[in-house]
C-alpha cells in the first residue's frame, strides 16, 4: 500500500504534464507514488509522464468519470491526491491537504478555487457562473458548507475512495463526490488553493454548455436519489396545489347553481390529488430505505477500515 498516491487523469496535456508530475515529486514526501491515467490520448502525453518519473497506466472508456473509477478500483494507498493535469493547481498546497488526511482523519479535502484567484484567472465567465450556480444549488439542498464543488484538486482516505460508488461518466464526477460526502456524514475541509488559468497552447476539455447541462442534471438526478422524500414532496405539493386550484372554481359554482358544469375539470382535479399523495408516500417509503442504507453503509465502513489493515499489514 502506498503511503500517498497522486493520481492524474490525463487526456491531451503533452503541454503541461511534465511540470505538473515534476512539480509534484519535489513537494511530496517518500513513499508517495505519482499515477498518471491516459484516457485515449494523442498528443504523447503518456510517454512524456512516463519520462517525467510517473507510473502510467491507461483507461480507454472515455470520460473523467471513467478514469476516476478506474484508479480507485486499482490503487491502495493512507493518502489519494487527485489533481488535473492542465498545470491548474499549485503542488505547494499538497502537504496541507495530505496531512489533514493521513493525521486528522479528514474523509474528503476540497481544494477551493473560489476564495481565492480563481474568478480572475479564468478567462471564461460562464464557467465562473456555472461553479457559483452549482455550489449555491448544492449547498442550499444539502445543507452544506462546500466552497468549491468543481474543483479537481481534492485529498481522500482509503475509506471514502473504497466505499464511493463511482457513477458518472463525465465531468460531473466532482459534483457526484460532494454529495457523497455530504450525504454520508462524512468528514470534509476546505483548503483555500491559489488557482492559475491553463497556459498558452493548453486547451479546456470542459464545454461550458454541455457538460454545464450534464451537471446540474446530476444534481436532479442526486437531489432525488439522496434526499425522495423532499423532492417527491415538492412533487407532491405542485400536484395537489394544482388540484385545489382548479377545483375551486368548480365547487363555488356548485355552491351557487348546485350544478357542475365541467366534469373534465374535476376528473383531472381528482387524479392529480391522487398522484400528488401517491407521490408524498412513495418519497415517504423511499426516505426509510435511504436511512436503511445509511445504517448499511456504516457497517459498510467498518470492514473498509478492516481490510484496509490487513493490507497494511502484508
Amino acid at each position: 500500500m502506498d503511503k500517498v498516491a497522486v493520481l492524474i487523469p490525463c487526456y491531451n496535456e503533452s503541454k503541461t504534464i511534465a511540470k505538473v508530475v515534476t512539480d509534484f515529486k519535489k513537494i511530496l514526501p517518500e513513499g508517495s507514488v505519482i499515477y498518471v491515467y491516459d484516457n485515449n490520448s494523442t498528443d504523447g502525453t503518456s510517454e512524456i509522464a512516463a519520462e517525467a518519473g510517473a507510473v502510467v497506466r491507461h483507461e480507454y472508456q472515455q470520460g473523467k468519470g471513467n478514469v476516476i473509477r478506474r484508479m480507485f478500483r486499482e490503487i491502495d494507498a493512507e493518502c489519494y491526491l487527485m489533481v488535473d493535469g492542465d498545470d491548474t493547481y499549485p503542488a505547494e498546497c499538497a502537504p496541507e491537504m495530505i496531512e489533514l488526511v493521513l493525521n486528522k482523519k479528514v474523509d474528503m479535502v476540497v481544494g477551493d478555487r473560489l476564495s481565492s484567484t480563481y474568478f480572475e484567472e479564468n478567462k471564461r465567465p460562464f464557467h465562473n457562473l456555472g461553479n457559483s450556480m452549482v455550489r449555491a444549488f448544492i449547498n442550499t439542498l444539502f445543507k452544506s458548507n462546500i466552497k468549491d464543488i468543481m474543483t479537481g484538486y481534492r485529498a481522500f482516505s482509503y475509506q471514502f475512495v473504497k466505499s464511493f460508488p463511482v457513477l458518472s461518466r463525465g465531468f460531473e464526477i466532482e459534483t457526484e463526490m460532494s454529495i457523497h460526502a455530504i450525504d454520508k456524514n462524512m468528514s470534509m475541509e476546505n483548503v483555500i488553493i491559489e488557482y492559475r488559468d491553463r497556459p498558452e497552447g493548453s486547451v479546456s476539455k470542459l464545454n461550458t454548455y454541455s457538460d454545464g447541462f450534464k451537471v446540474m442534471m446530476t444534481i436532479g438526478r442526486l437531489f432525488r436519489t439522496y434526499k425522495p422524500l423532499a423532492y417527491f414532496g415538492i412533487l407532491a405539493f405542485i400536484l395537489i396545489a394544482l388540484a385545489i386550484g382548479f377545483f375551486i372554481p368548480v365547487l363555488i359554482t356548485f355552491i351557487q347553481t348546485g350544478l357542475v358544469p365541467n366534469y373534465p375539470t374535476l376528473i383531472v382535479c381528482g387524479f392529480s390529488a391522487i398522484a400528488g399523495l401517491l407521490s408524498f408516500f412513495s418519497g415517504l417509503i423511499l426516505e426509510t430505505m435511504v436511512h436503511k442504507n445509511k445504517q448499511d453503509f456504516e457497517i459498510q465502513l467498518i470492514e473498509i477500515e478492516n481490510e484496509k489493515k490487513r493490507v497494511m499489514a502484508g
